[in-house]
């Protein structure tokens, strides 16, 4: 069976070197595949997806298929969380940002798990009326039903998530179909997707997804969490902090395809490091 892989950028900025880096590991793999994950309706642009489009076309690295669409799957999200709440395993949420936040801030909050304030919450006319911010995982049950998830990485060692790994992630919101690890593990599927990709700052959203899959009885893939491409004094590299951008290096005439030759090396221009955290 052919190894699968993806790049799955957000459309809310240009990408950076970070990005070439990851989607250059993620295209060795012999069926690689590009998803555009544009759910947040308020940071999302079209114009970013054509300039994701530009970057990968200068770097040489051509997907499979026309690229997955994730606002363009709003039913099957909406099929994936009905077969969660015909399971009892999804609530709905009414805590705003605002509420969250000042439970967790409480002497007694739960850290930095959802506090469970809506979780358990019996029937009641007013609040039926009342649309949910949110729907939430129950993470408890999900659990009771099948156990605690593992995973295996790409270099074949194998975990298993603590009951500590786990919260009641939110599945959906009022303004999008779904969120990230629901979307993730339901296109992952469907695209036959064998070998995750990703930043090793993405290495703990794999208990719950890990959960999603055993649950929706979706395949299990192995996982590949790379370092962290980071400024050479260790600062990440970020959107929001004007990180320098593949256009730029493209426009000071970089050769593209080179770079991701010297990236698969694990080889970085001047002023850039490789970090596992």
């Amino acid at each position: 069976m052919k190894t699968t892989s993806r790049f799955a950028p957000s459309p809310t900025g240009l990408l950076h070197l970070g990005h070439a880096y990851s989607a250059a590991l993620a295209a060795e793999a012999a069926r690689f595949l590009v998803r555009i994950e544009d759910l947040d309706p308020g940071r999302s642009r079209g114009e970013f997806v054509g300039a994701i489009g530009a970057d990968l076309a200068w770097l040489g690295l051509d997907p499979a298929e026309a690229p997955l669409v994730q606002s363009a799957r709003g039913a099957v999200y909406e099929a994936a969380l009905e077969q969660l709440r015909g399971q009892g395993l999804a609530y709905p949420c009414f805590c705003t940002r605002a509420d969250i936040a000042a439970a967790l801030s409480a002497p007694h909050g739960a850290g930095a798990h959802y506090p469970g304030t809506c979780r358990g919450l019996a029937d009641d006319p007013g609040r039926r009326a009342v649309a949910a911010h949110s729907w939430r995982l129950d993470a408890a049950r999900a659990v009771a039903r099948v156990g605690l998830p593992g995973w295996r990485e790409h270099d074949g060692t194998a975990h298993t998530a603590t009951r500590a790994d786990l919260d009641d992630v939110i599945l959906a919101r009022k303004d999008a179909p779904a969120a990230y690890h629901l979307a993730c593990v339901v296109d992952d599927a469907a695209s036959g997707v064998t070998l995750v990709t990703r930043g090793a700052d993405l290495r703990s959203s794999t208990p719950v997804q890990r959960l999603l899959q055993m649950l929706l009885d979706l395949p299990e893939p192995a996982y590949r969490h790379h370092p962290l491409v980071t400024h050479a004094d260790g600062r990440r590299l970020a959107k929001r902090d004007q990180a320098p951008t593949l256009a730029a290096m493209r426009a000071a005439g970089v050769d593209g395809r080179a770079l991701v030759g010297a990236l698969r090396e694990d080889r970085l221009p001047l002023g850039f490091a490789l970090s596992s955290a």
